[in-house]
């Protein structure tokens, strides 16, 4: 006759299929909206009150392809990996400085980062391209700086969390044991702050994916990125289908980089509590 399960041991159990189906739900609930998206993209015949298309078919790769939206992707992805890239470095060294260095005014310098939240962003675009444009920096440069601008408070308060929960006796030990500045921050450093960096960089990735007033503005019409794409077509090219498919385009790269950074996290969490990796996929 087996032994009784303990209250610890099923209130665990409990606690594991809660946190499953909370899940399952929150993955429905941002699924469910793109249903519409994944049909009326292969649609070609759904009119009203039909619940579903009467045809399906791919014009509507055709007419995305023909409208740009290839290359302007890949724009989005260039600058979003730029934009990425940049405003993770500099908020993490900000953050850093800010969290353990005596930095003069630090309030001050906390409140400029957190400032491009605060401001309106048309009338902050506005006057940033006039100096822009006198100082003859190229579009898609002006949008990249602009955008990492905006980043900024989102990479700096995510980094300065992550430095507030930061140990330096790791970095002291190294040192002692003979490292560099180098391996220290490539074995201790880095390794410790490597989720906080992933979830700076998707958020910063965000701001320069979606944006639509920056590059409007800023890149006066030479730089065409995928969301100028996709409001333009909403606007004026009348193929519901090829819109639809260029939204739903817009809305993968996100989802993707969100899925690597929750399993990145996962397999850290799962690292640290020495769990094997066959078990974390599983």
């Amino acid at each position: 006759m087996s032994a009784p399960q303990s209250t610890l041991t099923r209130s665990h159990g409990a606690g594991r299929v809660v946190r499953r189906v909370v899940a399952v739900a929150l993955m429905v609930w941002f699924a469910l909206p793109l249903l519409p998206l994944v049909l009326w993209s292969f649609a070609e015949s759904w009119t009203f009150p039909d619940p579903l298309p009467a045809a399906f078919g791919g014009r509507s790769v055709e007419a995305a392809i023909a409208f740009g939206a290839l290359p302007a992707l890949g724009r989005s992805l260039v600058l979003g990996l730029v934009v990425a890239v940049a405003a993770t470095v500099i908020g993490a060294l900000a953050a850093r400085a800010l969290t353990f260095g005596a930095v003069p005014g630090a309030r001050l310098v906390s409140v400029l980062l957190l400032a491009p939240v605060a401001l309106p962003p048309f009338a902050a675009v506005l006057g940033v391209n006039v100096v822009l444009l006198r100082a003859h920096v190229p579009p898609i440069v002006g949008v990249a700086m602009v955008l990492t601008v905006m980043a900024l408070p989102y990479t700096a308060f995510v980094m300065r969390t992550a430095y507030g929960a930061y140990d330096r006796s790791y970095e002291e030990e190294a040192r002692l044991l003979g490292a560099g500045r180098l391996q220290v921050l490539r074995r201790v450093q880095l390794p410790l702050i490597a989720p906080a960096l992933a979830r700076a960089a998707f958020l910063a990735f965000l701001v320069a994916w979606s944006d639509y007033i920056v590059t409007l503005i800023v890149g006066g019409g030479e730089v065409v990125t995928l969301p100028l794409v996709v409001a333009s077509a909403a606007a004026g090219l009348g193929n519901d289908a090829a819109v639809a498919l260029m939204s739903l385009s817009a809305v993968a790269p996100p989802v993707i980089l969100l899925a690597a950074v929750l399993a990145l996290g996962r397999r850290r969490r799962a690292g640290a509590r020495g769990i094997p990796e066959k078990e974390v996929v599983a």
